[in-house]
């Protein structure tokens, strides 16, 4: 019965959200400034933090502030002395310092010669290094993520456990909570402020399983209980540990609690476990982009498949390099580490906040969750993270407002090229040419067919695109087999090539129309040579034409027994006679073969004009369909249409861009809709 509740509740909500334009677009731009955020996010990530390094050494500051009120369990005044001392050190600043940069800054230790200049220039190298090593694919570069991040993690352990051991266990009684409300009552406005930094305890981590697409959810839960968070703890409770001893030293916390002998090898393996979590947040924005594609949400970019086996290892340059040449502008403009951690929370918030809006409408529409639990859901969550939100969005005024401006450049893009993109859209389908009008017009078309083959290249899936009627304005004469083709791309690495093309009819037969849905896997051929294309092509047309007439002729042939069969039985019914008129079903079986042989006939004289139309040249026909705001429009969308949209359009990959046209068979028309 409650199960029944919550469906109909589901049912219910899915018809206001379908109905109600307001909530769609509201809908839509929560989507979108979370796929912006997370974008923001994985530049910053690659600028700062990562998910191997130090992503917990905030506890490391949740310790210190909650030791503050020790001296209920520490009645020595020496300890006492250096955790009230530890509250005025800077250790936010040491917090931030985290994954390529943070590793890079262990040089500092391990180099006394080494400046702040040539961190940030050996900073910029690894990053181009990084960057220039995505091409090779995550298949390949992943070689090295499962062997590294082990070892990085047993480092993490290792290193924890000896601080533990030499400096003592101490740091143990700082996970009472009480601490919290002790540090609040002291300090709130501190406190307040200070959130920002906390939250970056939780997260970070994340990052490792950035390339979600790759992982079983047993895997990921067995290695984030059993691997990633006992190691992290006890590499923070040890730097706790090391603190409490050497206050002095805190810029440098990570780096120094190494041992000696350790030193250089763990660094190398820290350089290397940024490096790697930098990637796996690059792959994520890859992903994402390329799913925005998918739904209209992005403009086309080219994308290289670095894998058979999955689909979801892939490559985009472009991307590539503008998330290179963003991240070294925030290494840049942003003055210190502060101000990244900043904008690296302000990046994780926005993530985080649009992921709980989003998971609460999954929970009601699919799940189909008490709504109690939703609601307890929803302003748990929510509720903390407005409240880390407010603490880090006082910082914005110290730089991280470069990050909300880089993320409204990406929301106004993806929004921008997904309204055009639907106009354009709803337009073509609401002028397309009716099967009425062209009936009308006759099997000539109203102009004169040449003999040819025209490949009129098009976005439907059905019905006749309104370019078609501006080629027969447009042109003295048309083709005398119309073939409208739509590429499609699947999920799958190669389609065989005897699936590659669907076919269906448009109008009557001896109009000569067809539809072809050319079907390709992210792995096949892109620069298909034009010649086997159109030899694969006609191939498949007479297939479809023989299997058509087959299949009229057993149609014919099952009606023909049917009444057969009826006749048959009106005559056993019949007690005037008993007697079959053999010389009936003679003639019903001879007018069957003498369909057939219509049948055969019609077909062979198709295929027939298909060879010769096919001699007589094929011929490529491109439309691009533009469209431009109407004069009464508002000024917004004058601008959002004819620039901006424009803009995009001009600058983005074509749909067609993929295959080898020869510009001898290329004919190009433009069209104008007004939006």
């Amino acid at each position: 019965m409650q199960k029944c509740k919550e469906l109909e509740r589901s049912l219910k909500i899915k018809e206001r959200l379908e109905t109600s334009s307001m909530l769609k677009k509201l809908l839509l731009m929560l989507v979108l400034f979370g796929t912006s955020m997370v974008i923001a996010d994985g530049v910053v990530t690659s600028a700062m933090s990562g998910s191997c390094l130090s992503d917990a050494l905030f506890i490391v500051y949740l310790l210190f502030t909650y030791l503050g009120d020790l001296h209920i369990f520490f009645p020595s005044n020496k300890i006492l002395q250096k955790l009230r001392l530890s509250i005025n050190n800077p250790i936010l600043f040491l917090i931030l310092k985290s994954a390529v940069m943070s590793a890079v800054n262990g040089l500092k230790v391990g180099i006394a010669s080494v400046n702040e200049g040539e961190v940030v220039m050996i900073t910029v190298a690894f990053l181009i290094v990084l960057f220039s090593l995505q091409r090779f694919g995550t298949s390949k570069v992943g070689l090295a993520v499962g062997p590294a991040l082990f070892v990085w993690f047993c480092c993490l352990a290792g290193i924890g456990m000896y601080n533990l051991r030499v400096y003592g266990p101490e740091v143990l009684q700082a996970f009472n909570p009480v601490y919290i409300y002790y540090y609040f009552e002291r300090n709130p406005t501190e406190a307040w402020m200070s959130l920002g930094g906390c939250l970056l305890c939780a997260t970070g981590s994340e990052a490792m399983f950035a390339d979600l697409c790759y992982f079983s959810v047993k895997s990921v839960q067995l290695t984030f209980v059993f691997l990633v968070l006992p190691c992290l703890l006890l590499g923070y409770l040890g730097q706790a540990a090391f603190l409490m001893e050497n206050l002095d030293k805190s810029q440098q916390v990570f780096f120094l609690s190494i041992p000696s002998q350790a030193f250089w090898p763990v660094v190398f393996i820290a350089t290397l476990a940024a490096l790697i979590a930098s990637r796996a947040m690059t792959t994520a924005i890859f992903s994402t982009i390329k799913q925005a594609t998918a739904l209209g949400c992005f403009p086309r970019l080219k994308i290289i498949h670095t894998s058979r086996k999955f689909m979801g290892q892939i490559y985009i340059p472009v991307m590539n390099w503008f998330l290179l040449v963003s991240c070294l502008a925030f290494v840049a403009v942003f003055g210190s580490i502060n101000e990244i951690g900043n904008a690296y929370g302000i990046a994780e918030l926005g993530v985080m906040m649009m992921t709980t809006v989003l998971v609460t409408i999954i929970m009601l529409l699919i799940w189909q969750v008490n709504i109690v639990i939703v609601l307890c859901f929803l302003n748990l969550f929510l509720g903390l993270e407005l409240f880390f939100f407010s603490s880090v969005l006082g910082s914005a005024a110290d730089g991280s407002w470069v990050l909300l401006v880089f993320a409204a450049v990406l929301y106004l893009v993806m929004y921008i090229w997904n309204y055009g993109t639907k106009l354009k859209y709803e337009t073509e389908v609401k002028q397309k040419l009716s099967m009425d009008l062209l009936i009308q017009l006759g099997c000539n078309l109203g102009t004169v067919r040449a003999p040819g083959i025209g490949l009129l290249y098009n976005e439907l899936v059905r019905g006749v695109p309104a370019i078609f009627g501006h080629f027969l304005t447009t042109l003295p004469a048309m083709h005398s087999m119309i073939i409208f083709v739509c590429i499609k791309w699947v999920p799958v690495p190669v389609v065989p090539q005897n699936e590659r093309f669907l076919f269906r009819r448009v109008c009557p037969k001896n109009y000569h129309m067809f539809r072809c849905i050319a079907r390709y896997g992210y792995k096949d051929v892109r620069k298909e040579n034009h010649q086997a294309f159109e030899q694969l092509l006609i191939e498949s047309l007479e297939k479809f034409i023989r299997r058509e007439a087959q299949e009229r002729s057993l149609e014919r042939s099952l009606e023909s027994d049917h009444n057969d069969d009826k006749d048959s039985e009106e005559e056993i019914a019949s007690s005037s006679s008993r007697v079959i008129d053999e010389s009936g079903g003679a003639d019903n079986s001879a007018l069957g073969s003498s369909m057939s042989l219509e049948e055969g006939s019609s077909m062979d004289n198709e295929l027939s004009f298909i060879h010769k139309a096919k001699e007589s040249g094929v011929v490529y026909l491109l439309g691009h369909g533009d469209i431009r705001a109407r004069k009464e429009s508002f000024f917004v969308k004058k601008l959002v249409i004819n620039y901006f949209y424009a803009f995009l359009r001009r600058n983005c990959r074509r749909g067609i861009a993929t295959l080898s046209i020869p510009h001898t068979r290329l004919m190009q028309v433009g069209m104008q809709y007004m939006v």
